[in-house]
């Protein structure tokens, strides 16, 4: 099937409800960290143990949400995940303009949107799986894809903008009503979902269940191990670069923006390259490839210097970060989505994504604390090193997906 494919109208609603978050979100692009920088003047370990407070608490409050999200339709719950995050993000503007706002309020919104974001993950992608035949998915996965670079492109320097010239909160203010636009796109998708039928005894509704799954499945559990490292490596470095580009090296917010959104072009090129490349070389040869290269570029950030020549220096590394991410990840979650029961489905993506935030919430925590030990530079090349072995966690070698055979033979997501 070609890339300009029809996916019907309900898919279109989805996707533009998917497109008006995405925008929000990269609008408020690290929007946390430069709250805690510029109005509260945190320091890199406070910054970190922010994000990573955030994340962790989610996660754990979030663990429910897997097994509780299975046997309900999911539509409605991601509509009720988009207004949950709606109203706690609109509680940092309120809390701003009233005088209000403090490092604690940051702690406890960030705490609940991480919660919605791994209830939200669990209901869509099962409900992607149920709207699309299999054959579509990778198509799907490649929009969004594409979606979220387009928005990285635009979203953090008209973010910093916005900072510079309506205040600290703007962006926040405007992912919170991105969220509720979301709602409202979701609930244009229409539609009849029967709320799914338990299968077995209240046990095999636990979240236990999906690690039980992801841990014995021979191809899933070493892209778990690999992406919880690479994702969790990577993330370390935002706080600590917000603190070392902003607070150190005296780069404006709209320039930290800008050095994070102009190499998503690279995400655009990636995305639309992912299909193509898999039915040439299959998916095993893109998966391992891309999820090498993608582990090479992080450890040059630890070279960045004031001025044009440091800003140029972290375009060019996140250039490369982003082209083999995107090639990479609408992969490996397509034959993430083939490879995992339909009635498990929510469970797994729950358990995937709890153990995501934990696992990037425990090492952020402990790179703010390695930071203020050694410097933010320092740890950072740090990252960059341990990065550059995540490759050995690539599966060795995978059977392709039933559902590609229908686009090569001879070749995930």
């Amino acid at each position: 099937m070609g890339a300009g494919q029809a996916l019907g109208r309900r898919f279109g609603w989805l996707w533009a409800a998917y497109a008006v978050s995405t925008l929000g979100t990269q609008l408020a692009f690290d929007a946390f960290s430069l709250i805690a920088v510029i109005v509260l003047h945190a320091g890199a370990t406070e910054v970190a143990l922010l994000k990573a407070a955030g994340l962790a608490v989610g996660a754990a409050v979030a663990v429910p949400l897997g097994p509780w999200v299975e046997f309900r339709r999911k539509r409605p719950v991601m509509v009720g995940m988009d207004l949950v995050r709606f109203v706690a993000l609109l509680t940092i503007p309120v809390a701003f303009v009233s005088g209000g706002l403090s490092f604690v309020q940051l702690l406890v919104v960030s705490v609940v949107v991480a919660a919605a974001d791994i209830g939200f993950l669990a209901a869509s992608g099962a409900f992607l799986k149920s709207l699309l035949p299999s054959q579509d998915l990778l198509t799907a996965n490649a929009r969004f894809e594409a979606t979220q670079w387009t928005a990285t492109v635009l979203g953090p320097p008209l973010g910093g903008v916005a900072i510079g010239v309506f205040g600290p909160v703007t962006t926040v203010l405007a992912d919170a009503v991105s969220y509720l636009l979301s709602a409202v796109g979701i609930r244009q998708v229409g539609g009849t979902e029967k709320p799914p039928a338990r299968t077995g005894p209240a046990p095999a509704g636990s979240l236990l269940e999906g690690w039980r799954y992801i841990l014995t499945h021979p191809v899933l559990r070493p892209l778990f191990f690999n992406t919880l490292l690479v994702n969790g490596l990577m993330m370390v470095a935002l706080p600590l670069l917000a603190v070392l580009m902003v607070g150190d090296l005296g780069f404006a917010p709209w320039q930290y923006g800008l050095a994070f959104s102009v190499p998503c072009l690279g995400g655009l090129v990636g995305s639309r390259l992912a299909r193509r490349l898999v039915a040439r070389y299959g998916q095993y040869r893109v998966l391992r490839t891309s999820g090498v290269v993608r582990a090479c570029w992080p450890i040059g950030l630890a070279l960045v210097r004031p001025g044009v020549p440091g800003l140029v220096l972290v375009m060019v590394v996140e250039l490369g970060v982003i082209t083999s991410c995107a090639v990479f990840n609408p992969v490996y979650a397509t034959y993430r989505l083939q490879q995992t029961d339909t009635a498990r489905v929510s469970r797994v993506l729950a358990a995937w994504s709890v153990t995501g935030k934990a696992t990037t919430a425990a090492l952020t925590a402990l790179w703010g604390l390695l930071a203020g030990l050694i410097g933010p530079r320092t740890a950072l090349a740090i990252a960059g090193v341990l990065l550059l072995a995540t490759p050995l966690l690539l599966p060795r070698r995978i059977a392709p997906a039933p559902e590609m055979a229908q686009v090569h033979t001879d070749g995930v997501a």
